[in-house]
């Protein structure tokens, strides 16, 4: 019963219950997902170069090759995190959110500096240095986050990489709509919002994000539906403001009020936490006023006491065999060439020179390299054939908000299908390159109105690769340096970039764009920006673009057969066991009065 406090205030129980229940919160699973949503919103600047790369291209009197340097080194640091992997499997999480705010902050604000001329200006090595570590930082911010929630939910794996991703690729339209209200049309600002957000940010919560104990959670699936709901809602509502305005102007006030709205549904989240909290502890009162759960907990007889005695002489058997299990840990350098079954933990070694990473790494690179090379050329490609600015601008709307779809809809889907029908999440990323396919040739032949099918579809594909191979590659080979193989399955991205946009994509434009200059009889001047016009301009690039992602979807073909009959096992077995320990441990904790720290009473 509660006593009313002295003069008519709160309840003192209710007070305790509540800070109770906060307490609870803020060291649960669930909070940390929260957090991870907070800071994969805010690790997308990369997504921003075109906001912001006029400005560097005036001030500093750049030439169009000058700014593409720039962007490929963006593009590099941003996929480059194997540094931040190989930190973050000696280091607590803590350390590599602060290398990474450290790193963004100083990337960034370096490039300001420059732009608003407070720095004399800097040569061009120099700006590829800043633009690549402060891309470089949302590696660190994945590894930090991303991977410490894949870890305290490995049961739930592809939901939670679908979802955080997600997030990752709303962050341009978020950080864009709290810019506006910001800072209105100073573009240059824009710069200095990216370098203090995303910083201050992960500074926030740098003792939060932490690895624990896997558990399983109450309704742990359906939590994760209402995260996806709501990040639907963001999504739909920055959907609606992209095309409201491009056709309204808006005032700043008026923009304060949308960015006002994508603050409240950032943090929506944090009240179904505390609802699951609130569920949990009501539980946890029910069972520990429960008379069978209080008899079990204190009533213990003399054979009970013999038991106990029988298994801690157990306990310390095998606690006195446990050391030779520790000394015979493989260790990283150790049988590269001998790998454990799929499923368990394989060395850094044993995974990269495995069959299987080689493999998928090959189809990764033609996967992701042809669908990026096309959103990076997108804005050209609407040039070249033809279609109006405005239009131009949608494309890019529409590869940002089907790219998060892609990107929950591969993270849900598969594991729905991999739990219910044991669908291999290989034979998905298959299906996914084979549907990219389908934009690239709709690019190639200028289909009429093509752009618009294949833009979303690009988008969608390129989202939807990237949960599924972070998940085939922790399921496949464990999640003991997951932190490494997560980065290292990410060099494939500009690694196909260069190979299909560099090479292949801007070859044979510059190729077809000279044919047009001289068939016109213009002299072409030195330093001249190359302009292409016609459908001339791509189509051999996206034949051979389509080409090289149908190979890759050949080759992950190979996969799927070496990997089907792993997953029509149970690939979670191992972690069952566990969380069936962890939550033996928590019932132990609610039989001894909710004391953590306590061991749970018995007859001794």
């Amino acid at each position: 019963m509660s006593v009313a406090a002295a003069g008519g205030g709160v309840p003192h129980g209710s007070m305790a219950t509540m800070k109770a229940l906060t307490i609870q919160v803020i060291t649960g699973h669930w909070f940390v997902v929260f957090v991870s949503f907070l800071i994969m919103a805010a690790a997308g600047a990369t997504y921003m170069f075109g906001l912001y790369s006029p400005d560097i291209k005036q001030t500093l009197g750049y030439d169009q090759s000058t700014l593409l340097l720039l962007s490929f080194f963006k593009d590099l640091g941003g996929n480059m995190g194997v540094l931040s992997g190989l930190i973050n499997e000696v280091t607590p999480p803590w350390v590599v959110l602060a290398m990474g705010s450290v790193l963004n902050f100083f990337g960034y604000f370096m490039i300001w500096l420059a732009v608003t001329r407070r720095i004399p200006k800097p040569q061009v090595w120099h700006m590829c240095l800043y633009i690549c570590i402060g891309a470089n930082s949302q590696s660190f911010a994945n590894t930090g986050s991303l991977v410490t929630c894949v870890k305290n939910f490995p049961q739930s794996r592809g939901v939670v990489l679908g979802i955080l991703k997600g997030y990752v690729g709303l962050s341009g339209a978020i950080i864009t709509q709290l810019y506006f209200a910001f800072y209105y049309n100073d573009t240059k600002a824009l710069i200095l919002l990216i370098a203090w957000l995303p910083a201050v940010i992960s500074f926030a919560f740098l003792r939060t994000v932490r690895y624990m104990k896997p558990v399983k959670q109450p309704n742990e699936l359906s939590v994760f539906y209402k995260f996806l709901y709501i990040s639907l809602g963001l999504a739909g509502f920055l959907l609606v403001m992209i095309i409201v305005q491009k056709k309204v102007l808006f005032t700043q006030s008026e923009y304060g009020v949308s960015a006002a709205v994508v603050l409240f549904l950032l943090f929506l989240p944090l009240a179904v936490v505390f609802v699951e909290h609130f569920k949990m502890q009501q539980s946890q009162k029910l069972a520990f006023f429960d008379p069978s759960q209080v008899k079990i907990a204190t009533t213990t007889t003399e054979a009970e006491n013999n038991g106990s005695s029988n298994s801690n002489n157990n306990s310390l058997s095998s606690a006195a065999a446990a050391p030779i299990t520790i000394s015979s840990e493989t260790r990283w350098w150790q049988n590269i060439f001998s790998p454990p079954k799929r499923g368990e933990d394989y060395t850094i070694l044993q995974a990269l020179f495995s069959i299987d990473m080689i493999i998928l790494f090959i189809a990764t690179t033609c996967g992701v390299g042809g669908t990026l090379t096309a959103i990076d050329n997108l804005g050209q490609i609407g040039t070249s054939l033809g279609y109006p600015k405005t239009s131009i601008s949608t494309f890019v709307s529409l590869v940002s908000i089907w790219n998060y779809l892609g990107r929950v809809f591969s993270g849900f889907v598969s594991e729905h299908f991999l739990t219910k029908y044991k669908f291999p999440r290989t034979l998905m990323l298959t299906l996914t390159m084979l549907l990219s396919c389908v934009g690239h040739l709709l690019i190639a032949f200028d289909v009429p109105n093509g752009l618009y099918v294949a833009s979303v579809i690009i988008g969608f594909c390129f989202g939807a690769q990237w949960p599924l191979v972070f998940a085939i590659i922790s399921e496949i080979f464990g999640l003991k340096y997951y932190a490494t193989l997560y980065n290292f399955g990410g060099v494939a991205s500009p690694i196909g970039l260069y190979v299909l946009n560099v090479r292949v994509t801007g070859h044979f434009y510059d190729k077809e764009a000279m044919k047009q200059l001289v068939a016109s009889g213009v002299k072409r001047k030195v330093g001249q920006e190359l302009n292409c016009v016609g459908v001339s301009c791509y189509k051999l690039s996206f034949i051979i673009i389509t080409i090289a992602t149908l190979g890759g979807a050949i080759i992950s073909l190979i996969l799927v057969a070496r990997t089907i009959k792993f997953y029509k096992g149970d690939i979670y077995k191992r972690y069952n066991k566990e969380m069936d320990e962890g939550a033996t441990a928590e019932m132990a904790v609610v039989n001894n009065g909710g004391e953590k720290g306590q061991e749970p009473k018995t007859g001794m």
